[in-house]
């Protein structure tokens, strides 16, 4: 096993020294700032994990890779803050307000490219599976932004629809994530298909909590506005569901409440405060919480098939920081 320790050190030194060309500036800066920005790097550090439980030491072979992931990750992250007109990632200007858009789209596109470079450095024996798995990955993760984009013209939109999305958006590639480290690892097919299993149920137990957090969290924490889901008529899983629970008359006064203008600051206040006074009303806020305790614990069943003792603890220490988080 590779201690936490080893772990931390490398994913500093991969990204704090990450070696970004100069010129042209204006294709390569916001490249370089998105990366500073940093996060909590969860894609490169599962795989890293994952990695860990089957190798004792780190090399290139797993190292660029695990940067891949997260380049790839950071790339979806400008594009959606444009789609979103976001005008903060993690407390700091999103790339298309600090540049232009034109700009934004460009960087992001190189940004994918050096995702592959660096994933294609895996190696030659399980090369075409870490390719053919990131390849999916990256048409679905884009599926998914196309479905959470339709679902804002929508007025009602099914749970299990809600789900395969953010499946697609963001459990796969938390689950490529770890795959790929369990692959480079030499893990069996098996162990790769279940741990693949951990790190989608653990993607949307992230995601349920995101929604969470985009309600109730604090924006000085979570780095970002509150609310932004509810001022663009995103059907989060905080929607979906009390949709669900709503009587008629609260089923009407929620769609009219997320059609409330949003031109001004006080509008876009005005339009937060009332969408959440149903939730309150519906205790949609409680059951993500417990939705969330749900997927993570489907995650730790599929982990348990793989490993005990020692192993599965840091499993499941890796899903209680990533569901437990303010930010």
């Amino acid at each position: 096993m590779i201690p936490q320790q080893t772990i931390d050190s490398a994913i500093s030194e991969l990204f704090d020294n990450l070696e970004v060309p100069a010129e042209p500036s204006g294709l390569y800066d916001p490249f370089g700032y998105m990366v500073a920005i940093g996060g909590k790097r969860l894609r490169p550090r599962l795989c890293l994990t994952v990695y860990g439980l089957f190798r004792d030491s780190l090399d290139a072979s797993i190292l660029m890779p695990a940067s891949g992931l997260e380049i790839f990750h950071t790339f979806t992250l400008i594009h959606d803050d444009i789609m979103d007109r976001s005008p903060l990632r993690r407390g700091k200007e999103t790339v298309w307000k600090k540049w232009k858009e034109d700009t934004a789209i460009l960087s992001g596109d190189v940004m994918c490219i050096d995702s592959y470079r660096r994933m294609a450095m895996a190696p030659s024996g399980v090369l075409p599976q870490v390719l053919s798995l990131f390849t999916a990955t990256a048409a679905q993760v884009c599926e998914g932004q196309q479905y959470d984009m339709d679902f804002e013209q929508e007025r009602e939109v099914p749970m299990a629809d809600y789900m395969k999305m953010i499946g697609l958006k963001t459990g796969v590639l938390i689950a490529c994530s770890a795959k790929t480290g369990a692959l480079i690892g030499g893990a069996s097919e098996r162990d790769c298909d279940k741990i693949y299993d951990y790190g989608y149920n653990l993607g949307l137990a992230f995601q349920v909590e995101d929604d969470w957090l985009d309600a109730y969290g604090d924006e000085k924490v979570f780095g970002k506005p509150i609310g932004g889901d509810i001022v663009n008529n995103k059907k989060s899983w905080l929607t979906i569901r009390a949709f669900e629970k709503a009587s008629p008359l609260q089923r009407e006064k929620l769609l009219e409440a997320m059609e409330m203008p949003v031109d001004t600051e006080g509008a876009r206040a005005a339009k937060i405060s009332a969408v959440r006074d149903i939730y309150d009303e519906l205790g949609v806020g409680a059951d993500a919480r417990a939705e969330i305790v749900r997927l993570t614990d489907l995650a730790l069943s599929s982990a348990a098939v793989v490993c005990s003792g020692e192993k599965l603890e840091i499993l499941r220490s890796f899903a209680q920081k990533l569901v437990g988080r303010n930010k």
